[in-house]
């Protein structure tokens, strides 16, 4: 593609050099640049990518996209581009090499603190079991039509998502849906893109350690929906303190979901199990095979999402009643013994007390919690977590999570210091997960729910740098 074919998606602040030139590659990583590249260099939050252009102009780039020309050594008289933004540029780079393949799909994005992952995956599943072809990026998973395709990061980085949505369009995709990380949104990775929708599920502390404060986190989660076009659709949740926020400059058509107020979209439990809910949304009643309030919200939220495509509402309640729990969201895993475990990836305060108040509201026998927290991640969640598990438990093992790079013993101490002395007492501290999911299990009697939360679908631990092997589902399964 021509270099000033790809200019035209930009607004460069100075162009120096040919814009006739061939560009045969995109590249954000100087390693991976070859002859004919274009070089987009980003002031990244460990490496500033400035400092290798000049050994990617030597490495053939015939472009450089960057944001300060200083100490530029412009031996192959490469192009060079200087823009305010450099993240947001390869955003819209991206976007234009791949043909914007998300103006030729129906694109919705799914942003909040929790209930991304369901929301997306069930309105991918919902729109396939319609008839439709469709594609979904997803914390777990992403699926170009029926290819399943390997995640790395909540929202990839700006030339796989766009790479990815063109897959989907060469699939036959009509429809995408695609989880909006706060990282995502910060980091310009989805400038370019054609939303269609845009919905928004709650706020609750969580990346403090990268945004700072919470304001900023919440003013992160409002880009996606400033940003929307007039014939595009906002939902947002009116039961969350900050899902008004979210519609404020907003221009597109807005939509309300409540279970407790005037909305656009009603919803309420008439009853409860283990196995699933029988609610009414919009006055219609329907039993889906899901668990707890906040999935009554995530649907309310996904029955909205249906309509505002132009789905027929009764159609889209009856396959709403078939479809199941996401992978580690609320799995309930029956045992011959009469107990059941739960897992489910809750890693935020907000989102332990959602699934313990859930299990409260339903079980027969005792709680036993088993919970961690991630190193390398906020640390003033740590001990508000402790403190809302052990409240709402019997019985409370604290363990590890994914340490990283810290040591597990300081992330429990951090967990501990939410206790009281007395709360200490009753609360086993047991640093290796595998023993804490087994101390749990034998300590478990007929009747009772083993809650085995902050992992949900991953089959990994982090320490030291090192990926290990582990799976929250194995490790039950062994003392079933």
């Amino acid at each position: 593609m021509k270099l000033e074919t790809l200019l035209q998606a930009i607004r460069p602040i100075e162009v120096i050099g040919n814009k006739d030139v061939e560009i045969t590659g995109i590249q954000f990583d100087s390693r991976k640049v070859t002859t004919g590249n274009l070089f987009v260099a980003q002031k990244g939050t460990a490496v500033d990518g400035h400092q290798f252009i000049n050994s990617c102009i030597s490495s053939g780039a015939a472009a450089v996209v960057c944001e300060n020309t200083d100490g530029i050594d412009n031996t192959n008289n490469a192009t060079i581009i200087r823009v305010k933004n450099s993240d947001e540029a390869l955003g819209r780079i991206a976007a234009a090499w791949f043909d914007n393949p998300s103006r030729k799909l129906k694109l919705v994005g799914v942003t909040g603190t929790n209930g991304k992952t369901t929301i997306a995956t069930l309105l991918y599943k919902l729109v396939r079991a319609l008839g439709h072809k469709a594609g979904l990026l997803s914390t777990v998973v992403n699926y170009v039509d029926e290819q399943a395709v390997p995640s790395t990061h909540t929202t990839p980085d700006a030339l796989q998502l766009n790479g990815l949505l063109a897959d989907m369009v060469a699939a036959g995709c009509e429809y995408a849906f695609m989880e909006v990380s706060s990282h995502s949104i910060a980091q310009e990775r989805i400038a370019g893109l054609d939303f269609d929708g845009a919905l928004f599920t709650n706020l609750t502390r969580d990346h403090i350690d990268y945004h700072k404060t919470f304001d900023n986190y919440r003013d992160t989660k409002k880009r996606l929906f400033d940003t929307l076009k007039k014939d595009a659709f906002a939902i947002t949740n009116k039961d969350d303190k900050n899902g008004m926020v979210m519609l404020q400059n907003c221009k597109a058509h807005l939509h309300t979901y409540s279970t407790r107020s005037m909305a656009d979209y009603r919803g309420m439990i008439l009853e409860e199990g283990f196995d699933g809910m029988l609610l009414t949304i919009n006055q219609k009643e329907v039993f889906v095979p899901l668990v707890g309030r906040f999935n009554l919200q995530n649907l309310l939220c996904i029955y909205g999402a249906a309509v505002c495509l132009g789905f027929e509402p009764q159609e889209v309640l009856r396959i709403l009643s078939t479809l199941t729990a996401v992978n580690g969201r609320f799995e309930a895993i029956h045992s011959p013994k009469g107990w059941t475990a739960i897992i489910d990836y809750a890693h935020t305060p907000d989102a332990v007390d959602n699934v313990i108040k859930t299990i409260n509201e339903i079980r027969k026998g005792r709680l036993i919690t088993v919970v961690g927290c991630g190193g390398n991640r906020d640390k003033g969640k740590r001990p508000m977590m402790a403190k809302i598990a052990k409240q709402g438990s019997e019985q409370l093992i604290l363990t590890s999570d994914n340490p990283r790079d810290e040591e597990p013993k300081d992330i429990l101490k951090d967990m501990t210091d939410g206790l009281t002395e007395e709360e200490l007492r009753s609360t086993l501290v047991i640093e290796d997960r595998a023993t804490a999911i087994q101390t749990a299990c034998t300590l478990a009697q007929k009747d009772d729910v083993i809650l085995i939360a902050g992992k949900g679908h991953e089959d990994y631990q982090i320490i030291k740098g090192i990926k290990h092997h582990f799976d929250d589902h194995e490790e039950v399964k062994k003392y079933c």
